[in-house]
């Protein structure tokens, strides 16, 4: 530095000249009016009262009755920072980004949409399918009512049956009364298979079944599916007779035929209309097997026939099958 220039502590150089009142540089002027040398150094800061005012953005009010803060506005070019922290700048790359965000939303929830309505249609479509059964589905409720209170009669006939047959192998194996015990249940068992096969009469509470042909003779397909209902519904002991009083016993190997002018050929002989089936077994359970819509009494009088019923305290079985002669089978020694 020149000797020309004098250090006047604030860093900036200063030309020679006549020295400021107060001594030299470093000490402070004795004036008592004279200004504070930091306030003349043009690097010194400024309190808060010395800042020159700074013109801030007005708060415009907008149409819905809400303000908004102008300040918060980015300018053109400025970063806008998103939720994840980066910033974009504001201006015409940012509104096409935005409206393509928009859009790519908007697609997705349409999509999502669609799949969810498209699953809940599978899914009601679905439980409408395996809950709906064609059958069951037209039926009464006091009719389903009574199929399931049959039901657990059977079961309850089942289950006294077991505990018989229980009973019937502690005798068996008791002792002195072992021997009156088998004999007494083989001619039970016998007595059973008797009826069954057909070989034996057989009395008890039942029900009468009359088959009137309409416009169209009674087929045989519908009597075969009468016997089905029937055994199905817990008949014992059945037969059928003709017009004429001819009876033919009805056990599990029976067959029928269609003859001439409506008959019925049943085993090999012929029965004239109308048919009426005896059947031993529980009257209201069979009846309700019979007259479930679509059923047998629908189909008949769907072509013009009609069915009729008689329940009867004792039904009588008479008729006999002959014993079928066995040519290959024998007991199992």
């Amino acid at each position: 530095m020149s000797d020309e220039q004098t250090d006047t502590g604030t860093g900036w150089p200063q030309p020679a000249g006549p020295a400021r009142p107060g001594g030299p540089a470093g000490e402070p002027d004795p004036r008592p009016d004279a200004p504070d040398p930091d306030e003349l150094s043009p690097l010194a800061p400024q309190g808060p009262a010395e800042r020159e005012p700074v013109d801030e953005p007005a708060v415009e009010p907008v149409d819905d009755g809400a303000t908004v803060d102008l300040s918060a506005v980015p300018r053109s070019g400025e970063p806008v920072v998103g939720s994840d922290g980066l910033g974009e700048p504001v201006g015409e790359s940012a509104a096409p980004a935005a409206a393509a965000g928009r859009s790519r939303w908007s697609t997705a929830g349409v999509m999502i949409a669609a799949l969810l309505a498209l699953l809940g249609f599978t899914l009601v479509v679905q439980l409408k399918t395996t809950s709906t059964d064609p059958t069951l589905g037209a039926t009464r409720q006091e009719d389903l009512v009574r199929i399931l209170s049959d039901l657990d009669a059977r079961e309850n006939r089942l289950q006294q049956d077991i505990r018989a047959l229980e009973d019937s192998q502690r005798q068996l194996r008791s002792g002195e009364q072992g021997r009156q015990a088998a004999l007494d249940e083989a001619t039970r068992r016998a007595d059973e298979l008797g009826i069954l096969a057909g070989t034996l009469p057989a009395v008890g509470p039942g029900l009468t079944v009359r088959f009137d042909a309409g416009a169209k003779p009674i087929s045989a397909n519908r009597v075969l599916d009468a016997v089905q209902e029937l055994r199905g519904a817990g008949a014992e002991a059945m037969q059928i007779s003709g017009a004429d009083g001819a009876s033919v016993r009805i056990i599990a190997s029976t067959y029928f035929l269609d003859g001439d002018n409506g008959s019925l050929v049943v085993e090999g002989r012929r029965l004239t209309a109308p048919f009426t089936i005896t059947v031993i077994g529980d009257p209201a359970t069979m009846r309700t097997a019979l007259n479930i819509p679509g059923g047998v009494v629908a189909s008949v009088r769907g072509v013009g026939g009609n069915v009729t019923f008689g329940e009867r305290e004792v039904a009588e079985v008479s008729a006999l099958h002959v014993p079928i002669k066995l040519e290959h089978a024998r007991p199992v020694s």
